[in-house]
């Protein structure tokens, strides 16, 4: 059933319920990084179904800009679908860390700068069907060159690109990873001075 949402309403929470109620929970599978859960639920009409999906730890990501609002961007070999893509510096949250700190932590230890000045700006989901995985979007200016600090099975090529040639890229299908088009999305608005930065 459709129905208009006015402007300034609020299109999350003033519709019909459709919340489903958990009944059983079990783990599947407990790996290094993520771990599998089954459910059985109660939808909202009364009958029973089942939800699988992945608990993640969330994560936060820099659209990092240089002083000459250059993008640092990361190209990187991933296994799950055997190529090489080109992505924003992101990095896991650890237990009990801040995800600013993660930022931070993440933009050293990948492509090797550290910032002065830091703004969140979004938190995403991107993989709402099947993952509870939470990302923290930051920008960060003010760059400076630190030693770099990979962990041992990371092998990261550092980009330095202009806005324009991203978003080429990202509309020649040349980047295609979520997080990196959410992210360019973003770096373009603000950069075009479409989207301010909130204060505080």
């Amino acid at each position: 059933m459709s129905r208009p949402i006015s402007a300034g309403g609020d299109p999350l929470g003033s519709g019909q319920d459709l919340s489903e109620t958990t009944l059983g929970s079990q783990t599947v599978f407990k790996g290094k990084l993520l771990h599998v859960q089954l459910d059985r639920v109660r939808m909202p009409n009364g009958q029973e179904s089942s939800r699988e999906y992945i608990l993640h730890p969330g994560a936060a990501m820099i659209i990092a800009l240089l002083d000459d609002n250059r993008l640092v961007l990361e190209r990187q070999y991933r296994y799950p679908l055997r190529r090489h893509f080109i992505e924003i510096p992101a990095g896991k949250i650890d237990p009990g860390e801040d995800p600013l700190d993660t930022a931070k932590r993440e933009l050293i230890e990948e492509c090797g700068y550290a910032a002065r000045e830091w703004h969140h700006l979004t938190t995403m989901h991107p993989a709402i069907g099947y993952a509870d995985e939470r990302i923290e979007l930051y920008l960060a200016r003010g760059l400076t060159a630190v030693s770099r600090r990979l962990d041992e099975d990371e092998m990261i090529e550092v980009l330095h690109v202009g806005i324009d040639q991203a978003m080429t890229w990202l509309r020649e299908g040349v980047i295609t990873e979520s997080k990196a088009v959410t992210g360019l999305l973003w770096a373009e608005k603000i950069l075009s001075g479409a989207w301010l930065l909130k204060r505080g």
